[in-house]
């Protein structure tokens, strides 16, 4: 059964007259594993959040889109710590800890928070 992210790139695809073997040739993988990938058999690489924004040259709404079925299919967030300071690497446990019992209002402020840092 295809996922949200599956149907994200599918419609991609779509849009853009590929089939699955053109996106597999580009992102440099199997048929296969794409398919796999889809269908949520197997995770979506690391170096897919940035490289398929980049090949299919994605506006900002198609690359939030894309970021929302990834979240929305994904069950596992892997972070990698290894450049990051004592202090950013406790500072993502204690979030990671607090998540589940974050509220929706608390969401909003930090995504401001988050935004204005990126301006």
């Amino acid at each position: 059964m295809l996922t949200q992210l599956g149907i994200f790139l599918r419609k991609l695809r779509l849009d853009r007259g590929e089939i699955l073997k053109d996106m597999a040739i580009k992102l440099n993988v199997s048929s296969s594993f794409l398919s796999a990938v889809e269908n949520g058999k197997k995770r979506i690489p690391q170096k897919w959040y940035e490289e398929i924004p980049a090949l299919y040259q994605m506006t900002e709404n198609q690359e939030h889109e894309f970021r929302k079925s990834i979240a929305a299919t994904e069950e596992v967030l892997e972070i990698n710590l290894k450049n990051l300071s004592m202090s950013q690497k406790e500072f993502a446990f204690s979030l990671a800890r607090k998540l589940e019992t974050i509220d929706e209002d608390a969401i909003k402020q930090w995504k401001k928070i988050l935004n204005k840092s990126e301006d």
